[in-house]
């Protein structure tokens, strides 16, 4: 079986996004901080930040917003990826990726080089690249078939099962 090449929302000309099975251990790790610290329930994710073989910052996505006021991109029906500025709750600020940058320098932790894994998602925003590259992240990683695992629109995905 041939594996068709994966269509992006979005990617930035020169990057590639990487791929690790659930049992690689930083992937673990995001995993095991999206199911303990994410706010968001219905796309739980997290991000650490790599560097050395070390995990030097974490980063969890959602606010409280969507409890408290619902989702004014779901209210207008706008598709994934696009709008986040519409809805507080879904403002790139409270992506996992800018979050584990965050965590990284409210610490004093040097990002230059690091790596980032991410669980929950299929993909990365603009956003989040813009934050990533500015940062100084080399490389990025998701969990393999995550194109299938966390799009909502694939049949074969696991939103709502995401951490049996």
């Amino acid at each position: 079986m041939e594996n068709k090449p994966i269509k992006y929302p979005y990617l930035p000309e020169g990057r590639t996004i990487g791929y690790v099975s659930a049992e690689n251990e930083f992937m673990a790790a995001a995993k095991a901080f999206a199911a303990a610290e994410s706010k968001d329930k219905a796309m739980p994710g997290a991000a650490v930040l790599v560097r050395d073989g070390i995990i030097i910052a974490h980063g969890a996505n959602g606010s409280d917003y969507h409890e408290l006021h619902g989702c004014e991109r779901i209210r207008q029906g706008i598709p994934t990826g696009q709008g986040y500025e519409l809805c507080e709750g879904c403002h790139p600020k409270n992506h996992s990726e800018p979050s584990a940058i965050a965590d990284a320098r409210a610490r004093g932790v040097d990002t230059q080089g690091a790596d980032l894994y991410l669980w929950g998602h299929w993909w990365f925003c603009e956003s989040c690249w813009d934050a990533m590259i500015a940062a100084g992240i080399r490389d990025v990683y998701l969990l393999k078939n995550s194109e299938a695992l966390f799009n909502k629109a694939h049949p074969e995905n696991i939103i709502g099962r995401q951490f049996e």
